[in-house]
Parts: structure tokens; C-alpha cells; sequence
């Protein structure tokens, strides 16, 4: 089944591509999209007492970035009347970039403070200039009126991850993700958390424009994330950013109803000019786990209208395997069973092949008042990874079945039913009648494919594609405006070999391709800003606009077999592709929802010291009416320019949010197998629509919006221009949550009656999940962070960077039934509540050293017993890089330089696993790494 991905809006996409390629264009000098470094020229420095001009693009609803030295001039937009500001924070005069001309940045990740020391000391002390948050005067870090991350490309190389998710959370500390070995198709998407909420609550941006969510929905995500659908950010090379924007604030006002956590921007490198180039090799202490990058960017000069900025990154990464034997295989080894393989069931990193990603950035000037830009990416890859042992004595369904007794018997199928000879019925552990039915032509017994056994293997290939076009500019009264069209596309084609659909008997396959799902998002904005004089110590900036939005997911039928019900049925074997079921003719299809927002952003200095902002949208949804979000924002300056305290600032925020649920939520049937904790034994569970039968039998319905209240309050103080501080308190009250239910049980009656409406493999279902609104949460939090700049002349810089977060959730209600014991323990235990980073960098002429310390407190793991803590964690990374004559770079470094490892499991031979699934920081051992980057 196949389904297009462009809808009305592509039409407007189109006409605005053709406008942006073929129209005789002049210099460029904006930067095409909100996010993008190069800015129009800025207005002339204001005075020392008013030293931060209030809005040079007062209605660019994503304003752009600081002047970038490397993209050529801009031509002149009228300035708007300067805003006085805080001396403290001015930013000083632009300097010349690097060999990869690229803008200055922040060398400081995970601090929303001062920048800490870098390679370059003019780039440092360039205090950069934000995008998120404010629709009015790009604001620095510390001028924000919510907590800000801003985190340079060149600070984010800095480590063994080639993995954008992994790459933040070393920076950002209330940002949470795992390796998750074996966890159905979140293996494939890794689930990330930003302040302990699921992964779509957290609204994805590139270059200022709303990122598709990845068609992959997490069915096993550790009771955070179960059933969420959030945005790939592993598509994202690092070598095509220029920065990431990392808003640690309920935004739903401002951005959409979901952005309930935060906002992440991803801001596209735009020199015109200039080619880099990296090489990188790793792998792992124990000798596994070989990671190879290669990835370069080319900046284009397209005649002097515009640019075009092109980035490729090819990557693999190999397995890795922390396993010990099973119990069970090790037992079987011993009673004589060779065919056993050791480890029996692998857990570790899966393989990541064919990884490539591709973006392209580029900008027109139509004239002097009107711009064109263009963007989009293409990214592949394909995964691979574990699942769970088939033991071949105990396994139902394919190999055994057990008696009302609790006997075990072999599970054998007649293949001549109808000539009046049955075959023999074979207890476990009888090897002579087990032999004479391998046999036997007319019986069959799964232990002739599979003597020792078997362990699926579960993957799949990703495939990502987005374009965005849009045409901006200016009108003579100052009133900004921007008009953009935008299609994103996420694909994820499932493969799982080394199976059986066990109803098919002999003639099963032993690879199939269970099926596919696709997420299509499409975006049409119109956005309009305009600075109006009031009579306040700055105009009031007035934004608005409008957002359509069309969101389709899409289930594609899986090859025949994986889905069959074959001859053996009724004899006991079970249907489908063992481990994965294909998606059947019933279960495919393409489920849509439509909305439209408006908004409307006020922001201004009431007086010198008191900036305020008000921020409301409306939304209209096809299928859940229409809902109204607001966000209020202030910032009080206390005491400035001092010469020990040159700045103390209180902020804050209060906010609502708004999250319908998902297509694909509401609409997705899936099948897979998990431990269940309270007997560590497999089962089958079955994740239904609500609106199912079976699950309305049990408390299932249709699913209501999640509904949400945020407030922050936080301080920001410097001290003798090198040392700032920022501690933030958050507070976020979510209502309805939608997430999957506790796990019901599925009685004879109920497997039959789920069979008859279409889901596949029923009657081998033991259990079953729905989606639903059953809970309200409340997460708090503390972020602090501290910055020190230090330049020691001659003996070069040293920066200082220590982050940490402090983050509880609790749940406030919850249906009893539905939501159970062990799924609480979860929600509230198994983000870390304590995380760490601390960071030194030291810089002497063309030498820098890195030193890391990353902290996590205690977590559980679903696969052990559910009320079970594993103990905090700390690792360290180092890193030495030296610049040769200003164009080679050759970087060495180690990443969990002492080996740590999470706590091993009591009960680890029970699964063959060793180490918690789970651990934060993962459980693979020490990684070293060489890096090889040049500048041309």
C-alpha cells in the first residue's frame, strides 16, 4: 500500500520552490530561515546607556542569529528604534570565525549562562544571541525570560557519540535517553525525555519550522515513554548544525499545543563559502562495539544572491554484547543439547548500518526587503537487534504446551490429519519418542528447524525526508512577514528473521517482513510581527500568525506469511511471525488529523528593569474541537553593573499546554513479547486501539487531549564577568495523560472474540495494552548551573562548566485497573532523579584538554522486579585535541575513562542479561576514539 505524501499544502510547497530557484535574485542578506546564523545587517550600536537595540527584525516571528563574518553583507533593512538594555549583557562586536566560518557560539553546552573558554578566545567572549523563546529581539542566554540551553557544534563534537540523542544528553542534564537493546521498535527510534516527560511533549524544530515525528511508536519505552511518538532526532548530523537551542520551558502558547516540556531548535549551517571534512574511528574496551563516521560540509556560493550549504555524514556501528548464559540454556547444554548456542540471547548495542543523512540549507534575496529559503534532508539507515530466546522445551506455541497439570509435551503437528493416525503425544525429556516423530514424514515437531532453539532478530529500516520553502520580508511601515510550506516524511519497514510463523508448520519462512508505518506531517505558516510604540521603555512587539497542520499515519500490510493463519492453528501453533506479527489486510490503513492555530505574542520592557510577555493560541482540531493555550513571562533585573555583583536577574513563567493524542496512538494494533516482571516469564502482549471491543470490555474509550499547567521561577546572578549562576525551579501538572494501560489479561473468550475483529495471533495473546487518559502526573524540578571564564594570559583559558538536575514525578491520580502498582513504580523511577555533568576545559595555543564527570542517581529497570532500584552511576571523559598549521585537527579521547559500569542483577542468568537494560549511562564499558577534522 502506498500513499503520497504531499496534500493540498505540496502546492503551495511547490509554487514557493520554484519562486526560490528560478527568480533573478540579488545579494543575499538574511538569513533564509528563523534560526539560520546569518542575520540582516544589524542596526548602527547603540549608545553605552541604551546598549541593546530593541528589535532590528521586529517582525521575523524567528528572528536570526548574530551576524555571521564569513556570509556576505547584507543589504540595509530599516532599523527600529533602539530598546535600552542591560549593559552587562551587550554583546560585544563580532568577531572573525574559525577556518569553518562559521559564527561564533557558546563553547558551554549545557549552561544557559556566561560561555565557558574555548579554543578561541575572541569566539568566547562573543555572548551569542537565542532564537527560542522570543518572537521579539534575539535575546543572549542570560537575558531570556525562561531557562535556555545553547549548545555550539563545536562543544557537541566534543565526544565518542555520533548519535545526535546521545550527543545532548551529555549537555543538556534534564535530558534522558537509553540504548534500549531489546525493546521492540523503540530499538529502532531511541526514546529520549526532556525533563522526565515523554518524548511528544517536546516539540522539535529545524531552522525555527516544526519537525514530522518519526512513524516508529514506542511500545516498550520504560513507562515514560510507553506510547509515545516523538521525533527522530538521530536523522540530524552534527556537521550540518550550526548550534542547538534547548528551551527548558512549557511553550504550547508559542510553538503548539504539545510542547509541553520544551522546545529543541536546530539551527543549519549557512556559509556560503568554505569545506570541512571528519573522519572518526572508535570502539569499545572489550573489543566490540566499532563505530566509523565520515561526514563533511560544503558551503556554496550561488553568484552573490544567495548560498547553498550542503552536509553528508556516513556512519556504522557494530554490535555489542555484555551477556552471560541463560539459566535455562546453560541447563540444556549440560543435559547433552549442543545445539545451543552461547549466549543463548545477546543483550547489547544493536547494529546500525547504511547510517547516511543529507541536508542541504539555502537562501535568495529576491531584493532588499524579500527572501526565499530552502531545506530538507534525506536520511537511511538500517538496524538490527535482539529478542528473546525460544527455549525449545518450554516454548508455547511452537515447541510445548503444558496440561492443566502443569506437564510439559512436545508441541507436534499432524501434517495428514485426515488419514486416521494421530501422532504421538511426547512428554519433554523423552528424546526416543521425540526421535521417532523427527521421524516420522506425517509429524512435526519444531525441534527438527530448530534443535537448539531459536532467538528472533528484530530490525528494520528507517527512512527520513522533509522539505521546507518560504519567502519573507519587510514592509516600509516595519510590519515583518513570513509565509512557509513545509512536508516531512518518516518511514520504518520492519524485518525479523530467524523466526517462525509457527501455524505454517514446516513450510514456515524464517525471515519476514512484517509490515511498515509512516508518519506524513505537513505545515503551512503564515507568521507577521510589528513593533508598536506605546509609550514603554520599548515598543511592544506584536507577533501573530497561523498554522495548518495535516498529520497522517500510515500502516502498510506485511508480507502474507508473517500474518497467516496456517493449517497448524487449530493443532496449538501460534500465528504470525513469532516475536513481531505481521500487520494483517485488517489492520492496515491511513488515519489522519487535521488542525488549525492561531496565535497571538506580545513582548515588551514595561520599564528598564521589568520585561513582560503574553503569548496565547488557539487550535481546532477535526476530531477534538477546539482548545486555548496561554503563557505569561516575566523578567526582573534586581542589581546591576557592580563590581563584585554585576548582575542579579529573577525570571519566570507560568503556562498551559494541550496534547491530542496521536493518528497513530488512536489507531495502531501491535503484538509483541515481553518478561513480565512479577514471574520473569515471556508473554505475548497485544497493544490495541481504545475504541477495540476487547479493550472497551476492560475500560477503553476515545481519547481525550492531554491537558497540562507549568510554572518556573528561576534567578540568574554574575559575578566579576567570569563567574554566573542560574538556578530554575519547574512545576508541571499533567492531566489525562495519554499513555498506554496496564497490562490486562486476556481470558479464552477474549482472545477469540480479538481474533474475529482482525488482529492477528489473538489466541496466542496473554496479554493486552490500550491507549488511554488513566493518570495525572506532577513533575517538579530544580535545574543549577554555574559557569567559570578564566584566561590566564600567556598560560591560555580555562572554563569551567558544572550542571546539575533534580527531577521528580509523581503519579497524582489514576484509574485503579487500568493503571497498576508496577506501572507507577515506573513513571516515577525510572527517569534518574539526580543527574550531574561537570566539564573543565583548558586551552593553550593550539592544544585543548576536555575533562567530564557525569553523574546518575538511581533508576529502575523494567525487566527486573518492578519495585527494584539499581544504584547511582558516574563515568568520566577525556579528550586532547591538537590544531596543525590551522587547517588539520586530530582529536584523541575516551569515553567512560575508568570502565564504570551500572550494578549487576541478582538474577542475572535468568535472561542472560548481566546489566540493567536501562542503566542511564548505558552498560557497555569504556569507548576510546580518534578524530581527524579539516578545514579548507
Amino acid at each position: 500500500m502506498s500513499s503520497p505524501i504531499c496534500g493540498k499544502n505540496c502546492v503551495c510547497l511547490l509554487l514557493l520552490s520554484v519562486l526560490a530557484w528560478s527568480h533573478p535574485l540579488q545579494a543575499q542578506d538574511d538569513a533564509p530561515s528563523a534560526p539560520e546564523e546569518p542575520a540582516p545587517e544589524q542596526p548602527p550600536t547603540p549608545p553605552p546607556d541604551d546598549p541593546e537595540p530593541s528589535d532590528p527584525d521586529p517582525a521575523d516571528p524567528d528572528p536570526p542569529a548574530p551576524t555571521n563574518p564569513a556570509v556576505r553583507p547584507s543589504p540595509p533593512v530599516p532599523p527600529a528604534e533602539p530598546t535600552p538594555s542591560d549593559a552587562a549583557e551587550q554583546s560585544p562586536p563580532t568577531v572573525p570565525a574559525g577556518p569553518e566560518q562559521q559564527a561564533p557560539a557558546p563553547p558551554s553546552a549545557a549552561d544557559e549562562a556566561e560561555p565557558a573558554p574555548g579554543p578561541q578566545k575572541e569566539q568566547e567572549e562573543m555572548e551569542e544571541l537565542v532564537i527560542v523563546g522570543s518572537r521579539r529581539l534575539t535575546r543572549s542566554r542570560i537575558d531570556t525570560m525562561a531557562p535556555m540551553d545553547v549548545i555550539d557544534v563545536g562543544q557537541l563534537n566534543n565526544q565518542a557519540a555520533i548519535d545526535m540523542n546521545s550527543m545532548l544528553r551529555t549537555f543538556v542534564p534534564a535530558f534522558n535517553v537509553n540504548q534500549q537493546p531489546i525493546s521492540d521498535a523503540a530499538t529502532l527510534v531511541r526514546p529520549a525525555n526532556l525533563r522526565g516527560l515523554p518524548p511528544d511533549m517536546t516539540v522539535v524544530l529545524v531552522n525555527g519550522k516544526r519537525r514530522h515525528r518519526a512513524a516508529v511508536i514506542t511500545f516498550i519505552g520504560g513507562g515514560v515513554s510507553d506510547g509515545a511518538q516523538g521525533a527522530d532526532l538521530s536523522v540530524i548530523p552534527s556537521i550540518a548544525l550550526s548550534r542547538v537551542e534547548v528551551l527548558r520551558d512549557g511553550a504550547a502558547a508559542q510553538y503548539g499545543a504539545d510542547a509541553i516540556a520544551g522546545v529543541m531548535n536546530f539551527a543549519l549551517k549557512d556559509a556560503p563559502d568554505g569545506v570541512t571534512l571528519s573522519t572518526q574511528y572508535g570502539r569499545m574496551y572489550e573489543g566490540d562495539g566499532e563505530m566509523m563516521k565520515f561526514a563533511g560540509n560544503w558551503g556554496i556560493p550561488l553568484t552573490d544572491s544567495g548560498f547553498l550549504n550542503l552536509s553528508a555524514e556516513y556512519s556504522t556501528s557494530d554490535p555489542t554484547d555484555r551477556s552471560v548464559q541463560r539459566a535455562d540454556a546453560a541447563e540444556l547444554i549440560t543435559g547433552g543439547n549442543l545445539a545451543v548456542r552461547d549466549p543463548a540471547q545477546v543483550w547489547g548495542r544493536p547494529s546500525v548500518t547504511d547510517n547516511v543523512k543529507l541536508f542541504f540549507n539555502s537562501g535568495f534575496d529576491i531584493n532588499d526587503k524579500v527572501h526565499t529559503y530552502l531545506f530538507g534532508n534525506y536520511a537511511h539507515r538500517s538496524v538490527l537487534g535482539g529478542f528473546y530466546f525460544r527455549n525449545p522445551d518450554t516454548r508455547p506455541g511452537v515447541f510445548a504446551y503444558e496440561d492443566d497439570a502443569g506437564n510439559l509435551f512436545r508441541l507436534v503437528g499432524d501434517l495428514t490429519p485426515d488419514d486416521g493416525v494421530d501422532c504421538p503425544i511426547v512428554p519433554v525429556g523423552d528424546n526416543v519418542l521425540l526421535q521417532q516423530v523427527i521421524d516420522d514424514p506425517n509429524c512435526f515437531v519444531f525441534n527438527e528447524m530448530f534443535p537448539g532453539g531459536f532467538t528472533p532478530q528484530f530490525g528494520g529500516d528507517i527512512d527520513d525526508v522533509s522539505l521546507v520553502a518560504g519567502i519573507k520580508g519587510q514592509f516600509d511601515s516595519g510590519l515583518r512577514w513570513d509565509l512557509s510550506a513545509g512536508v516531512g516524511q518518516s518511514n520504518v519497514v520492519f524485518v525479523i528473521k530467524n523466526t517462525v510463523n509457527a501455524s505454517l508448520g514446516p513450510q514456515t519462512p524464517v525471515k519476514f517482513n512484517p509490515g511498515a508505518y509512516r508518519q506524513v506531517d505537513q505545515n503551512l505558516n503564515l507568521d507577521l510581527a510589528y513593533p508598536l510604540e506605546v509609550g514603554f521603555y520599548s515598543p511592544i512587539n506584536i507577533a501573530g500568525g497561523f498554522e495548518y497542520r495535516d498529520e497522517r499515519f500510515i500502516v502498510t500490510e506485511g508480507d502474507r506469511k508473517s500474518f497467516e493463519i496456517g493449517p497448524l492453528f487449530d493443532q496449538g501453533f501460534s500465528i504470525g511471525s513469532n516475536g513481531f506479527p505481521g500487520f494483517g489486510y485488517d489492520q492496515e490503513g491511513s488515519f489522519t488529523r487535521r488542525n488549525l492555530a492561531g496565535y497571538l505574542d506580545l513582548e515588551s520592557d514595561i520599564f528598564s528593569r521589568w520585561r513582560v510577555g503574553l503569548a496565547g493560541r488557539t487550535e481546532h482540531f477535526d476530531s477534538f474541537g477546539t482548545t486555548a493555550t496561554a503563557k505569561a513571562s516575566t523578567r526582573v533585573k534586581l542589581f546591576e553593573e557592580g563590581t563584585f555583583l554585576e548582575l542579579l536577574a529573577l525570571r519566570g513563567t507560568a503556562n498551559t499546554g494541550f496534547r491530542a493524542p496521536t493518528p497513530g496512538q488512536a489507531n495502531v494494533t501491535n503484538v509483541t513479547t515481553i518478561v513480565r516482571p512479577l514471574d520473569n516469564t515471556l508473554v505475548n502482549r497485544g497493544t490495541i486501539p481504545p475504541t477495540n471491543p476487547i479493550a472497551m470490555s476492560k475500560g477503553g474509550k476515545e481519547l481525550e487531549p492531554e491537558r497540562s499547567l507549568n510554572f518556573s521561577g528561576g534567578l540568574i546572578a554574575k559575578f566579576f564577568e567570569f563567574l554566573t549562576l542560574t538556578g530554575d525551579f519547574y512545576y508541571i501538572k499533567v492531566k489525562d495523560r495519554i499513555s498506554q494501560s496496564a497490562t490486562q489479561i486476556l481470558t479464552p473468550e477474549e482472545a477469540l472474540a480479538l481474533e474475529e475483529s482482525g488482529v492477528p495471533g489473538a489466541s496466542d495473546l496473554d496479554e493486552f495494552r490500550y491507549y488511554t487518559n488513566a493518570f495525572d502526573t506532577i513533575t517538579t524540578g530544580v535545574d543549577l548551573i554555574s559557569t567559570i571564564s578564566l584566561d590566564w594570559s600567556g598560560a591560555g583559558q580555562t572554563g569551567f562548566t558544572l550542571a546539575y538536575n533534580w527531577n521528580k514525578t509523581k503519579v497524582d491520580d489514576y484509574i485503579t485497573g487500568v493503571i497498576d502498582e508496577q506501572r507507577i513504580f515506573e513513571l516515577e523511577h525510572w527517569v534518574p532523579r539526580h543527574r550531574f555533568v561537570g566539564s573543565v576545559t583548558h586551552t593553550i595555543a593550539d592544544l585543548q584538554l576536555l575533562g567530564r564527570f557525569n553523574y546518575y542517581g538511581s533508576f529502575m529497570d523494567p525487566q527486573s522486579s518492578y519495585d527494584f532500584l539499581y544504584g547511582s552511576q558516574y563515568t568520566v571523559d577525556a579528550e586532547l585535541s591538537y590544531t596543525i598549521v590551522d587547517t588539520f585537527t586530530a582529536v584523541f579521547g575516551v569515553e567512560n575513562l575508568l570502565d564504570s559500569y551500572p550494578d549487576e542483577q541478582d538474577n542475572m542468568t535468568l535472561l542472560g542479561n548481566r546489566y540493567p537494560q536501562n542503566a542511564p549511562s548505558g552498560a557497555y564499558g569504556g569507548f576510546w576514539y580518534a578524530r581527524l577534522d579539516a578545514h579548507f
